[in-house]
C-alpha cells in the first residue's frame, strides 16, 4: 500500500491505513475495525483545508465561499481525488460487496485516508497532499457536476417545460477554446456557463439553472 508515496507521504501505522480501506462489510465479516470513524474525522480535516484555501487564496464571499468549498468537498469530487491515488486495488469489502465498490465508498475512503494522513503524519502532510491533488483541481476550476443535467431534465420533465442548451458562443485558439452555453426552459434562459469543452460549459449552465430551480416551478 504505498500509493501515498508517489506524493511524499509516508505512513508509519500500516493498520491505520488498512483501516481506512476497510468497509463496514467486511469489518462485520472478519470483526475488524472499519474506516468509518476515519472518515468523519477526514472529512473535517478536509473542510478546513478547503476553508483555509479559499479564505487567503480567494476573495469571495461567504455565500460564494461555502458553495465553492461544497464542489469540491462533494462525494463526486471526493471519488476523483480517489482515483487519482488509485488505491482502489486496496479497498477490502465484504464477499457480498465485492461486485460493488461504487462511488460513495470510493469517495468514503478518500476521506478515511486523509484521517489516517492526519492522525498519522499531522496536519500540514494532509496539506500537503490537499495542495498536490486538490488544489490544481480548485484553480483549474474543475467541474465535478455529472448528474446535474440529468437532474435538470428531470425536474423539468416534472413542470412539463421544454429544455434547451444553446452554444452562444466561443473564444479562444483551437487548442485553448472556451465555450459558452445557455440553458433555456420555455424560451428563458435560466442558467449559463462556460468551459473549456462544450460538455463542461453545459454542465456548469445546467448547475446554474438548476440552483434556480424554485423559480422554474
Amino acid at each position: 500500500m504505498n500509493f501515498l508515496e508517489k506524493y511524499g507521504i509516508y505512513i508509519n501505522n500500516k493498520e491505520l491505513l488498512l483501516r481506512a480501506l476497510t468497509h463496514s462489510s467486511y469489518s462485520n465479516e472478519h470483526d475488524c475495525d472499519n474506516y468509518e470513524r476515519l472518515e468523519f474525522l477526514g472529512d473535517a480535516v478536509l473542510q478546513i483545508l478547503t476553508s483555509d484555501y479559499l479564505y487567503n487564496n480567494m476573495e469571495l464571499s461567504e455565500g460564494d465561499m461555502s458553495k465553492t468549498r461544497a464542489s469540491y468537498v462533494c462525494e463526486s469530487a471526493c471519488a476523483k481525488y480517489a482515483e487519482y491515488l488509485d488505491f482502489k486495488p486496496f479497498i477490502r469489502v465484504g464477499h457480498g460487496q465485492l461486485n460493488n465498490i461504487n462511488e460513495t465508498i470510493i469517495a468514503d475512503m478518500f476521506e478515511s485516508v486523509m484521517g489516517c494522513i492526519y492522525l498519522d503524519q499531522g496536519l500540514e502532510a494532509a496539506r500537503s497532499l490537499f495542495n498536490q491533488v486538490i488544489v490544481p483541481c480548485i484553480t483549474n476550476h474543475s467541474i465535478f457536476l455529472g448528474d446535474y443535467k440529468s437532474k435538470l431534465q428531470e425536474l423539468v420533465q416534472t413542470t412539463k417545460k421544454s429544455l434547451e442548451y444553446r452554444l452562444v458562443g466561443e473564444e479562444g485558439p483551437a487548442h485553448d477554446k472556451v465555450f459558452y452555453v445557455e440553458v433555456v426552459i420555455d424560451d428563458i434562459i435560466y442558467g449559463k456557463g462556460s468551459g473549456k469543452s462544450k460538455k463542461e460549459a453545459e454542465q456548469r449552465a445546467a448547475m446554474d439553472a438548476y440552483n434556480k430551480q424554485a423559480k422554474i416551478g
